[in-house]
């Protein structure tokens, strides 16, 4: 089965750009007929292209592996809120600083800011099923905006909103109504010939949303409001910041980045980390660079500044003894005798 792909241009948010998952393991295993695969799909996430009277929905389909599989879909995030649900078999599942198995009939929900992967490290055997709706956040504080076809009353919508804003519970026992709403899916995702299910996909989506609320309703979910404060957006970013220390990051690149205003932004990283954003962006930088001049001998003191972000190799020695009370050089041969 060929899977297609469309090359567009990604989401562009305050000169942010963010790339949809494109779920290449996914895309190796099908085409290797390890299991089947069903999806429609836009921007660059695999499956038949999705039509604009869906715009808003990002993904739908499924897969169904019936043999042993020897792949898996490592961390990662997605451009709006998606909802998993397994009907058969078992998979191992992580999301935050959780991992189990998942079994028949477990519904996750996952927020546009929660890394989770699927496979430990590979995903086992099973039916599995997904809706992706962009919401237009990337941040825990910023306001969600639902597709227009949503057609629950605002009152509903807004309480589900909260409940799954306010609450970082994600997963659940599905009911025989979400059941049954995910495999009304799977069948007109399988008979959808150019946009002639897009009826029922919408109207099925919205059946699934009020069962959702219905099932988070039971629930009797305590409302957090420190998991919308900004101060948590900031936090993500700073956690965040890790795996890119080498971009070329200004302090509005990262309040845009953390979707909050300078000033807002600067006032969250000083109470999280009483440093400022270049501050704390420096302190990062010489503490990677410290690994990288022990591990690395042989690359230049420029080749370990240009890694680590900083422009030039003479503002990183600067700024590394203005931290560590000597020069990059001394360092090395510091800690090198230690070692040898």
């Amino acid at each position: 089965m060929k899977i297609n792909i469309q090359k567009i241009q990604p989401y562009i948010e305050d000169d942010i750009v963010y790339h949809a998952d494109t779920c290449l393991p996914l895309i190796d295993a099908v085409s290797r007929k390890k299991l089947k695969f069903k999806a429609l799909a836009r921007y660059t996430y695999p499956g038949d292209r999705l039509s604009e009277d869906t715009k808003g929905l990002s993904s739908i389909g499924y897969w169904d592996a019936d043999e042993p599989q020897d792949w898996g879909l490592d961390w990662h995030r997605n451009e709006g809120i998606e909802v998993h649900y397994l009907e058969s078999g078992s998979m191992p599942y992580s999301q935050g600083d959780k991992t189990l198995k998942l079994l028949p009939n477990y519904l996750t929900v996952t927020r546009p800011w929660e890394a989770h992967k699927v496979g430990d490290p590979s995903i086992g055997m099973g039916k599995f099923y997904w809706v992706i709706i962009d919401l237009d956040v990337r941040r825990p504080h910023q306001n969600w905006t639902w597709p227009d076809w949503i057609l629950l009353t605002k009152k509903d919508l807004n309480r589900l909103t909260t409940l799954l804003r306010h609450d970082d519970k994600w997963l659940w026992k599905a009911n025989n109504k979400i059941a049954s709403c995910f495999q009304r899916l799977g069948k007109v995702v399988d008979t959808d010939v150019n946009g002639s299910n897009d009826s029922k996909i919408r109207l099925i989506i919205n059946d699934l949303l009020l069962c959702l609320l219905q099932l988070l309703e039971e629930d009797e979910i305590v409302l957090n409001e420190s998991l919308v404060d900004s101060s948590r957006s900031v936090q993500l970013f700073l956690n965040e910041l890790e795996t890119r220390l080498s971009d070329s990051w200004t302090i509005e690149k990262m309040a845009a980045s953390a979707g909050v205003g300078l000033t807002r932004f600067t006032h969250h990283c000083k109470k999280l980390t009483n440093l400022t954003p270049m501050r704390f962006l420096a302190m990062k930088r010489v503490e990677m660079s410290k690994s990288l001049l022990l591990e690395n001998p042989n690359l230049s003191i420029t080749e370990v500044a240009y890694s680590c972000g900083f422009a030039t190799g003479q503002y990183f020695s600067t700024v590394f003894k203005r931290h560590e009370k000597c020069t990059p050089l001394e360092f090395r041969s510091n800690h090198l005798v230690e070692f040898d």
